[in-house]
């Protein structure tokens, strides 16, 4: 999708490790509402032989000094996202932050009050809410054939039995962990569908032999009318379970990850090959009803094509035709309160 204002977003990228590579500068280059123009890379000089027209600058700040640049996507380790974001803001610029947003709520409600006063937007990439799989979640929420809602459980595991060698997840830093890498997407997929819960409950774990931060975190989220969400990841599974489990009245429905636009994009995927989006055959989500009279019916039900592109066609409405941004600043609060509490 391509907005109805013809003005182009100058663009320009804080890293081009693996996140930038992948979720944020092919979205920028195929969409003609915006110029990446630059990008920071303080070492290997890569983006150019995916981009020939970029600038690479050496650090964050020659990028915060070009006068050209608009938007900013601050895609840096998650310690520095507050203070990358902030620089950013002070030069007057539209930021694209990656989750965490920040590492606390106190920290975003003062980026809030510093994009306010120097007249800028903030934009918070929680790309998840375009994942396939999760949008038959909704489908099958929206059809209403589970009835009334009685629980729902997400997960997000993966088996990583070492120490990984990025600091900003292994060590006990600011925003660091599991939590503050895998639960910035559950949550939001939470919140985006029932808001604000009543209470939750949270429980860490670390399992690893010598890990300093958590590798494994469940929180339960109370909702009005007793409806109850689970959320749960951890770096020790090896058979995954299913990612989506929700029970009804009426029925349950079970589904598999199975966006795979990130396994897509790392094996060099164009936005435009046929098959971009597409979950693999076998990946039907299973809807099981049953009726007054106890007979039960299953039902596959297949995926919608999975992409991110709608997340930047927000963006460029939100700053050039005044169209409100689907993630919210009361939604990452909601977030961060509980990624912060104890």
């Amino acid at each position: 999708m391509i907005t109805n204002s013809n003005k182009t977003i100058t663009v320009g990228l804080l890293a081009y490790g693996m996140s930038g590579k992948v979720f944020h500068a092919p979205f920028l280059n195929a969409h003609n509402g915006f110029n990446l123009k630059a990008v920071v890379e303080r070492s290997n000089k890569n983006a150019v032989t995916d981009y020939p027209d970029i600038i690479s600058y050496d650090s964050v700040d020659e990028l915060l000094n070009d006068a050209a640049i608009e938007l900013v996507v601050v895609n840096t380790p998650n310690n520095l996202h507050y203070e990358h974001a902030k620089g950013a803001l002070e030069k007057g610029k539209h930021i694209l932050v990656e989750k965490p947003f920040t590492a606390t709520s106190a920290q975003a409600k003062e980026l809030f009050d510093l994009a306010d006063s120097v007249g800028k937007q903030i934009f918070f990439y929680q790309n998840r809410r375009w994942d396939s799989d999760f949008a038959s979640v909704k489908k099958v929420l929206a059809s209403g054939k589970l009835g009334k809602l009685n629980e729902m459980h997400l997960r997000y595991d993966r088996y990583r039995n070492v120490i990984g060698p990025k600091a900003f997840k292994e060590k006990a830093i600011e925003a660091s962990g599991l939590l503050y890498d895998l639960g910035p997407h559950l949550l939001d997929q939470v919140i985006s569908v029932f808001g604000k819960p009543l209470s939750y409950h949270k429980i860490l774990g670390k399992n690893r032999k010598d890990t300093a931060v958590d590798d494994y975190f469940s929180i339960q989220l109370n909702y009005e009318d007793s409806v109850n969400v689970f959320v749960t990841s951890s770096m020790l599974v090896v058979n995954p379970q299913a990612a989506f489990v929700l029970h009804g009245v009426n029925g349950s429905f079970i589904k598999h990850r199975a966006d795979s636009q990130e396994e897509q994009l790392l094996a060099g995927m164009k936005l435009t090959d046929e098959g971009y989006g597409i979950e693999p055959k076998g990946k039907d989500g299973l809807l099981t009803t049953i009726d007054s009279e106890g007979l039960k019916t299953e039902e596959a039900i297949a995926s919608e094509k999975g992409s991110y592109l709608p997340l930047f066609d927000a963006v460029h409405m939100a700053l050039t035709e005044n169209i409100a941004y689907p993630v919210t600043r009361a939604d990452v609060l909601i977030q961060l309160e509980i990624l912060e509490s104890k």
